[in-house]
């Protein structure tokens, strides 16, 4: 796929970023980014710098992330135990 320029604005501001990902995908980023800095009724009027908002944005999606992969780690190692729990039960049934 080939690079394209995507806008977008944010704080007032036009941020732009070339990104070979589909359109769905990018709209979808920026629009979590979007949520995460300026809420759902996209206002935000703040004196911090937008550079510092987007890494705080930037952050508190990492931390979302973390515990959503601990999350599935998590309930792909019950879903280990369980199916190795049927495979015996099963095992022993013969």
């Amino acid at each position: 796929m080939e690079d394209r320029l995507v806008r977008f604005a944010l704080f007032g501001q036009e941020f732009t970023f070339y990104s070979d990902a589909p359109e769905a995908d990018v709209e979808e980023v920026v629009e979590v980014l979007r949520n995460e800095l300026e809420g759902t009724d996209g206002e935000y009027v703040s004196t911090v710098p937008s550079s510092k908002l987007l890494v705080l944005g930037c952050l508190r999606i990492a931390a979302r992330y973390v515990k959503v992969n601990r999350e599935f780690n998590a309930y792909r190692n019950r879903q280990g135990q369980s199916i190795d729990e049927l495979i015996d039960k099963m095992s022993d049934l013969d």
